[in-house]
Parts: structure tokens; sequence; C-alpha cells
């Protein structure tokens, strides 16, 4: 008898507006900006956790795990940074957590390596 897991729709909202301008791409405060993503980025599985989440509108961590040939405590701090960069997202709905990409940072990173 084999086991699966419950599959629970997880659903992340959709990006809210920026309210603040966005410092020209050019800018110090842009290569600081660009330096943070690369940080974050500078992982191999930090990058095949977006290219999941890419994938599908959502993830819970269970199933990033189930998809990695790592613990749960190791992709939860990758997912940690990830949110820390503002590339991934956390929607929480009862005891489910679900992670998403944002959208708007990946234009954003995007703008910022096209300046380069």
């Amino acid at each position: 008898m084999s086991k699966t897991k419950a599959s629970v729709a997880v659903v992340c909202p959709p990006d809210a507006p920026s309210r603040s301008p966005l410092p020209d791409p050019r800018s110090p405060e842009a290569d600081a900006e660009l330096a943070a993503f690369a940080k974050a980025l500078a992982h191999p599985t930090r990058v095949k956790i977006l290219r999941l989440l890419a994938k599908k509108e959502a993830r819970m961590c269970s199933h990033i795990v189930d998809e990695l040939p790592l613990a749960q405590s190791t992709v939860s701090e990758h997912l940690r940074i990830l949110k820390a960069s503002g590339l991934v997202r956390v929607n929480e709905q009862g005891p489910c957590v679900g992670y998403c990409i944002v959208p708007t940072t990946l234009r954003r990173l995007k703008q910022l390596l096209e300046a380069l």
C-alpha cells in the first residue's frame, strides 16, 4: 500500500503594487539591491526552489522537500533566505503554509541585470 499526501490547494494572493519609487537601475542603491538578490541566488538549491515554484502558483514546504534530497529544516532555511530577499512570499491558510514567487521582484531583478 502506498502512502500519498493529501493535496491541499495553496494559492498566493496577487502582487501588491509598489508604493515607493524604485531606485535608478544604475544607482548605488540598485547595486546593493542586485548584490542582495545575487546573494539569495548564490546557492544551487535556492535556484532549484525558484524553478519548482515557477512551475506552479504555490507549493507547501513539504512538497518542495519531497522534490529535493534535503532535510525539511534545510529546505526551510533556503526558503527563509529567498523570502528575506523578496523573491518568495508566504501565504498562510490555516495550518497550510504556501510559498510562491513574487513576480514584481523577479521583474526588478531582470531590470537590474539588464542595466549591467
